[in-house]
């Protein structure tokens, strides 16, 4: 063997291993951060993106914006983790699963998106969460959880007692949205944990498929946005800060978390629509408001998150 030859084969071996001593690095630097940190980035994006997304409705169609918040979202990750060669490498099962959770964020968005602009965003964010209590109902099915879900209930009540009458249309895809809210938890939850194409890249696929899900709903309503630049780097940033930030922060949480532990911390998220619609929409809450959404955070905070899912939850952590 040439000098040369030796020289560059070095070379190469000694890339591999700085790529893989960076990729290390990098795993190690995630774990390293709670996974209570990431949820707290998640509360927080999760509902800045969208207050943003209502002060663009003015220039793009509901529709439309939802579009745009999952095709920048979908671009972004196709860009980053090229999901599609994993995913067709699937089972039937797996593909099955991560093209489901696409078709929720389709119909869940387009929801969100029709009912925050009929609604306070913390009304639909009070209302989200009714899901959520019921799933640890089904865990566990012990007085707390009981009297969660009562307090939950009458939270959603004070919340939306006045809606029915005066916009109907916007509590309908409030509480829409609210279903498929719970399904994503239940999905994102199995991806997050899956072996095969979990986390992140599983995040990713479903995301190409919301896209060509959202399409046919969406496309016609975001199509005057390219020609308005403003527009159109806005929507690009409604979904960074509301589909991609929040959603690879919820996968971390996620992977760490067991669902009905998870379920508990999203009793921050009613506070944070709160404060973020007093903040950037001027959205004040009445009285009455204020002690609907308390309502729904109590509820949330009562729970007791199942055991076995705790244990499962250790097993699958401690699996390599």
């Amino acid at each position: 063997m040439s000098i040369l030859a030796l020289f560059g084969n070095t070379v190469e071996i000694a890339g591999y291993v700085d790529n893989a001593a960076g990729h290390r690095a990098r795993t190690n630097l995630v774990a390293a951060v709670p996974p209570e940190a990431y949820f707290v980035g998640s509360a927080v994006f999760h509902y800045l993106g969208p207050s943003f997304a209502v002060l663009l409705f003015a220039r793009v169609e509901v529709l439309g914006v939802a579009w745009l918040r999952i095709a920048s979202a979908a671009l972004i990750f196709a860009i980053w983790r090229r999901p599609w060669r994993k995913f067709l490498e699937l089972d039937h099962n797996g593909q099955a699963l991560i093209g489901v959770l696409g078709a929720v964020f389709a119909v869940m968005n387009a929801c969100f998106y029709i009912s925050i602009d009929r609604l306070p965003l913390a009304t639909v964010a009070a209302i989200e969460f009714i899901g959520p209590i019921a799933l640890a109902v089904i865990g566990v099915r012990i007085g707390r959880n009981l009297a969660a879900i009562a307090a939950a209930a009458a939270g959603v009540y004070l919340l939306t007692r006045v809606q029915f009458a005066g916009e109907p249309v916007g509590v309908a895809f409030a509480f829409a949205n609210a279903a498929l809210f719970t399904a994503y938890i239940i999905l994102a939850h199995r991806i997050a944990r899956r072996s095969a194409m979990g986390g992140v890249d599983g995040l990713a696929a479903a995301m190409l498929c919301a896209f060509v899900f959202v399409s046919p709903i969406g496309l016609s309503g975001a199509a005057h946005a390219f020609a308005d630049p403003i527009a159109l780097a806005a929507g690009i940033g409604v979904g960074v800060s509301s589909s991609v930030v929040p959603y690879v922060f919820d996968q971390l949480a996620m992977a760490r978390l067991p669902r009905a532990t998870y379920a508990l911390f999203l009793a921050l998220l009613p506070a944070t629509a709160t404060v973020i619609g007093i903040i950037v929409l001027r959205q004040l809450p009445s009285p009455v408001d204020l002690a609907g959404i308390a309502l729904v955070m109590i509820g949330i905070a009562l729970h007791r998150p199942d055991p076995s899912d705790s244990d499962r939850s250790v097993a699958q952590a401690a699996s390599p």
